[in-house]
């Protein structure tokens, strides 16, 4: 596990009728702030969606709908798990909250057949200023992902 990547398992409530998924409360000991919300779709195996690394933002992903291979790298300098990558499959039967703070590169791929959903309620609105992006065959994050995009 990286150091300071944050796993909360999330409840479902299922009856006949359908099912509520909780994601982020602000009453949550976990919950830091409120900076926006937003939805990301990704198809099996297509598109691979990294690298990138937010510089002040604090990402909460959570995958309702789908599976996704979420991919974390750490290349902090004072990190513990300087150099370590991670991997979390995400999805509505691995249903949890990852919390993902500044300074980790992070990217995911689509792993159910059709499109895959990522929840991210972010700690600050975006700024394109305070993040950096890597090809995802970057060379210099030791991952191979497992398939190329278009």
């Amino acid at each position: 596990m990286i150091h300071d990547v944050r796993v909360f398992p999330l409840r479902k409530i299922i009856d006949p009728r359908g099912m509520v998924m909780h994601m982020l409360r602000r009453d949550d000991p976990h919950f830091e702030e409120f900076g926006e919300i937003y939805f990301s779709g990704v198809h099996q195996g297509a598109r691979v969606k990294a690298w990138h690394l937010h510089h002040r933002m604090t990402l909460n992903y959570a995958v309702p709908h789908g599976l996704v291979r979420l991919v974390l790298y750490d290349q902090r300098l004072q990190s513990p798990t300087r150099g370590q990558v991670q991997e979390i499959e995400m999805g509505p039967d691995h249903y949890a909250l990852v919390a993902i703070p500044p300074g980790i590169w992070n990217g995911f791929l689509g792993l159910a057949e059709g499109m895959s959903l990522v929840a991210n309620c972010a700690t600050i609105p975006h700024d394109p200023n305070e993040i950096d992006r890597l090809d995802p065959f970057d060379q210099s994050i030791p991952y191979q992902w497992e398939s190329r995009h278009p």
